[in-house]
């Protein structure tokens, strides 16, 4: 079942990773309100399969550690949960196999990549699991609940420089 909030409490949530040089990846999600303010960050530690892991996952394996690894964790932890998550990585849609939450992939401008279930929102492209084609229809169904002019890219920034800076902070302990 999709989430069902009244329209004060429409929540959208912000899932970024970054590849640590030798580390593997670091994962984080900003839940905001549907105006951009942050009600609750959440971000993992480094993340990496090992050789074994690399094997067995061969071309899925990045699906699997974005998605399904780092995804779910983050969307476990968050107490707060969002209507919409909002990703970075089109391999992070694997998230949506194992949430009831939409999750759409936030295309760069004049990004022509073709996939299913497309929806412009503010002038964004975001792109849906194309195992999930009513996600679409959902969040057609609530734009009219985001600002007029609502950047969806803006918040994703704020998620990145958020891992940049935690990185940063536990490579120089």
């Amino acid at each position: 079942m999709l989430a069902n909030r009244t329209s004060e409490q429409f929540r959208l949530g912000f899932m970024s990773a970054l590849e640590v040089d030798g580390r593997g990846f670091v994962g984080g999600l900003l839940v905001t309100t549907r105006s951009g303010r942050p009600l609750e960050f959440q971000c993992t530690t480094p993340v990496r399969p090992d050789r074994t892991q690399e094997i067995l996952y061969g071309r899925t394996l990045r699906a699997w550690v974005l998605g399904e690894l780092i995804g779910s964790t983050l969307f476990s932890r968050v107490s707060i949960k969002p209507d919409l998550v909002v990703v970075h990585d089109k391999q992070m849609l694997e998230l949506r196999n194992h949430t009831q939450t939409p999750v759409a992939f936030l295309a760069e401008t004049g990004d022509d990549r073709a996939t299913t279930h497309g929806r412009i929102i503010s002038g964004r492209q975001l792109h849906f699991h194309q195992d999930h084609p009513g996600d679409s229809d959902f969040v057609e169904s609530r734009v009219h609940l985001l600002p007029g002019q609502a950047d969806l890219q803006e918040p994703m920034e704020r998620v990145r420089e958020a891992l940049t800076e935690t990185v940063k902070t536990v490579l120089t302990r």
